[in-house]
């Protein structure tokens, strides 16, 4: 068997390369050989919420897979036929369910196939996106690209004991290419949850944030709500949508320092989608018929290599220009025909 191989330590060499190869190996059809998996990180090869979607992309697609385990550096996938599922899943501890949603929902969708996940982990936790940037931004996002899916969050799940469940299901799609140039809203939406931390601190850091939107002429709907979690934690959410633009920016509450971590400067200069977003449109538009474009102040480590690795397994073209004030991405679908 012929595998095509990925070098698991280029660019940046994070778990994203291990995500978006082992999705497009299921859409494709292609079985990919991942060698260096994390090698520039403290602790190299798999973590638990790798194997955890490598774990249950294994069940969706029937695949055969070796290095399936905690430190692995090398990963062999040979995915099979996907099926539609009914499956519920524990990531264990805080383990990120966001990332593993990253993974699951565009497999599924553009494998024209159904999935109903109840999964159980970490649903607000450090180094990856919030829950609710998954639930407003990346749904509205990939809504645009064809890719639709519900998300329903049953209980918060913070550091250390996790603990969170969130409902998923995603539906069969067609992606579709899109174009996000720049933002022509001024309204924004902050979004916050928090448990068993005080309410009044919580409150006076979400009131010096909307003041700080509001210095710069944005309008600002807040909705803060307490949420019962295992753990003390909070999240935040900043959002702005509209007709060309989606830029989100998520933050968790620092309990040492007392205060939510947010750079607030990114989303005040983001162009047409915000650095998060940016790389989880990738994978959709290199399936996508037509040309996906969208702007972004700057290229990111993760998208540069995003767009490095699926292009190598999809054949998508791509292309980086440079504006006045950031660049525009441009990336060019390939609509296999052995995707069905």
């Amino acid at each position: 068997m012929e595998f095509l191989k990925i070098n698991g330590g280029y660019g940046e060499g994070g778990g994203q390369i291990v995500r978006s190869a082992i999705v497009l190996s299921c859409i494709t059809k292609k079985p990919i050989n991942i060698e260096n998996i994390r090698k520039n990180r403290k602790k190299p090869g798999l973590k638990p919420q790798h194997l955890t979607a490598i774990s249950i992309l294994k069940k969706i697609s029937n695949a055969k897979v070796i290095g399936e385990e905690i430190g692995s550096t090398e990963l062999k996938f040979v995915p099979g036929e996907i099926e539609d599922l009914e499956l519920v899943e524990d990531v264990g501890t805080a383990g990120s369910i966001p990332l593993i949603l990253q993974v699951l929902i565009p497999v599924v969708s553009l494998s024209q196939k159904k999935l109903c996940l109840t999964i159980r982990g970490g649903t607000d936790v450090l180094w990856s996106p919030t829950i609710d940037f998954t639930k407003f931004v990346l749904k509205e996002a990939y809504s645009r690209m064809g890719i639709n899916f519900e998300l329903d969050i049953i209980k918060r799940g913070y550091y250390p004991k996790g603990n969170g469940e969130i409902k998923l299901q995603v539906f069969p799609s067609n992606a579709k290419s899109v174009a996000f140039s720049k933002r022509k809203t001024n309204k924004v939406k902050l979004f916050c949850t928090f448990s068993k931390i005080s309410s009044d601190i919580i409150e006076k850091q979400i009131d010096k944030i909307k003041e700080n939107l509001e210095k710069e002429n944005f309008h600002v709907e807040r909705k803060i709500i307490n949420e019962k979690a295992m753990d003390s934690g909070s999240s935040l959410l900043v959002y702005s949508i509209d007709e060309d633009s989606i830029i989100g920016i998520d933050s968790l509450f620092d309990k040492k320092t007392q205060r939510f971590d947010l750079e607030i400067e990114k989303f005040l200069d983001s162009l047409g989608v915000d650095n998060n977003l940016a790389d989880m449109l990738v994978v959709p538009a290199s399936l996508a018929h037509g040309k996906t474009t969208f702007q972004v102040k700057e290229i990111t480590k993760h998208l540069e290599t995003n767009l490095f690795v699926t292009s190598k397994i999809t054949g998508c073209k791509y292309g980086i220009g440079r504006l006045s004030n950031g660049f525009e991405v441009i990336i060019e679908g390939i609509l296999d025909s052995s995707i069905k």
